[in-house]
């Protein structure tokens, strides 16, 4: 951070100032910013709006406040657009293909308008899985003054006396398949689970990267468990603005607060809140941006070490909003503090350190959400990474909400997600299968498609405790079960997992971080060179496009030139 008064117009003066911009400012008034509002920092609020899904459909109206927060700041506001896929709406069909991708498209769309404009500091508003780290990809991009807000969780539905969320739903399509439930039970379901605005509600992806950024310091602290529809979220916003302004004076940049060890805060909030697998791709992405070396040893290394804590949904028994009520982000802060699991030195958008905000947290009485360092639900963070065989290049384990340690079995091995979803749903898989589900990775896929239909259909027929899966695809945060995701290299790029057939032994052990086939090199290596890749259907525009340029899962299938 500069020691220097920092210039506010440090981008914007080449835009706004001077005669031969007469032109640009004469656009500018014929939309209401006059002289004063162009004698400003322009501030860009980076909105992923959108009218397709609860996660986001509320941002529209948080934007107004984070405007109306910059303008009492001093400053003149922005706003811009960008995309977003729900991956809840897609899931299960070829829409799912574009949910990792929109995260390049939010990243580069933020950056092009914000060095189109040149915006002094830029504020991203976010909701679903992908508009998290998309949106903090662009601010270490851009290394401008940044940070980004959480749009917050939705609230929990209720059915039979029960707080329910969409897991709920997706479970219950697998207990229907299975005979368990009927239309009518379905239908109430479905209709109970998402009651308004919001992101799903229990530690899946959205709420992990949530709390994984606030750790990082790029979100302020406090902000992001307060729920969508909460009263005081707009509140949240228009602080936010007045933050971000505030953020600009100070000259903190992005790429001041993202470094090596708040990337390892990150990944220590991810651990001990069972959070969401995707958050080992989306942190190395955020790492590869800015230019900080992070690999999944470095993520193995910190979940061995970190105790799982928070007893949240998927694999325990709390939402988000009971994390809020209990004492927030700030008490999980204050869990790692006090385990020696936080570097409590790194600054925050606040202008504090983390350690400060761990110090500051206010926790419920007699809560149980967030236990106590001397009564872990496990001594080890809720996911693991693996090697072996299978996966040269690693692949990460779902520990939370299961205790199984060793599988072995026979594979099941299917090209395609749907094709596994048939068997699952058909009843064709049986106790101590292993399915294997391959073609779905970064290139294969393309765009690396989650499995939470498929793994909460296995749950919903009451396979959970005795079936695992094993894909080169990945998992949806709300996945819960021993499942081994990001497998790579993955089949399309001549990965191993090409080589199993139906039949063939798997063995996932954690203790050894092992992930292995019970063939020799030789063999593996055969089956690979007369494997034929299935020919994609996506041959042209955008999936084609993104299947030439990204790279692979074990490095946050990040796009490359």
């Amino acid at each position: 951070m500069s020691t220097t008064e920092f210039d506010v117009k440090h981008k914007s003066r080449e835009a706004t100032e001077g005669p031969h911009r007469a032109a640009a400012r004469s656009y500018y008034q014929a939309i209401g910013f006059d002289d004063e509002a162009m004698s400003k920092p322009i501030i860009g609020v980076a909105s992923t709006w959108i009218e397709t899904m609860p996660c986001n459909y509320h941002l529209r109206a948080l934007a107004k406040q984070v405007k109306d927060g910059i303008r009492a700041a001093g400053g003149t506001p922005m706003e811009f657009n960008t995309i977003a896929i729900s991956d809840g709406i897609t899931m299960g069909t070829s829409g799912m293909k574009t949910s990792l991708v929109s995260r390049e498209v939010i990243a580069d769309s933020i950056e092009l308008t914000a060095r189109g404009y040149l915006f002094d500091a830029v504020i991203c508003l976010s909701g679903c899985d992908k508009t998290l780290p998309g949106t903090v990809m662009a601010l270490a991009r851009l290394d401008v003054p940044g940070l980004m807000l959480y749009g917050g969780s939705i609230m929990p539905g209720r059915h039979n006396d029960r707080d329910i969320t969409i897991l709920d739903v997706f479970e219950a399509v697998g207990a229907h398949a299975a005979g368990k439930i009927d239309d009518a039970e379905l239908k109430a379901i479905e209709i109970a689970a998402s009651p308004g605005p919001g992101a799903c509600g229990g530690q899946f992806t959205a709420n992990t990267m949530a709390m994984a950024l606030e750790a990082l310091g790029i979100s302020p602290i406090g902000s992001a468990m307060v729920p969508a529809v909460d009263a005081t979220k707009a509140k949240v916003a228009f602080e936010a603005g007045r933050l971000i302004v505030d953020v600009l004076r100070r000259g903190q940049t992005a790429r001041s607060v993202i470094t090596k060890e708040s990337l390892e805060n990150a990944i220590a909030a991810v651990a001990t809140s069972g959070g969401s697998t995707n958050a080992v791709l989306h942190l190395l992405a955020i790492a590869n941006e800015a230019g900080i070396p992070l690999d999944i040893d470095d993520f193995d290394r910190i979940l061995a070490r970190t105790p799982l804590l928070c007893d949240m949904s998927p694999g325990g028994r709390y939402t988000a909003v009971d994390l809020h009520n209990a004492g927030g982000i700030e008490l999980v802060l204050r869990r790692l503090k006090d385990g020696g699991h936080l570097h409590e030195g790194q600054l925050t958008v606040t202008g504090k350190t983390i350690g400060e905000h761990a110090d500051l947290a206010v926790e419920q009485d007699g809560q149980r959400v967030v236990l106590p360092l001397d009564e872990p639900i496990k001594p080890h963070g809720g996911m693991a990474i693996l090697r072996g065989n299978l996966a040269p290049d690693g692949c990460v384990v779902k520990l939370a909400g299961h205790d199984r340690r060793k599988l072995v079995g026979p594979a099941r091995v299917f090209e395609t997600e749907p094709a596994a979803m048939a068997a699952v749903t058909e009843g064709h898989i049986a106790a101590g299968d292993i399915l294997v589900i391959r073609n779905e990775g970064p290139v294969g896929g393309p765009g690396m498609r989650e499995m939470l239909a498929v793994t909460a259909a296995i749950n919903g027929a009451g396979l959970g405790e005795t079936v695992s899966l094993i894909t080169d695809g990945r998992f949806s945060g709300a996945t819960h079960g021993f499942m081994c995701g990001h497998v790579a290299p993955e089949a399309a790029l001549g990965g191993p997992i090409a080589a199993v057939r139906e039949g063939d032994t798997i063995t996932i052990d954690v203790d050894a971080r092992r992930l292995d086939v019970d063939l020799s090199d030789a063999e593996i290596a055969e089956r690979v060179a007369a494997y034929v890749v299935p020919v994609s259907p996506d041959a042209t525009g955008v999936l084609a496009k993104y299947a030439k340029l990204v790279g692979s899962a074990a490095q946050g299938a990040v796009t490359t030139v």
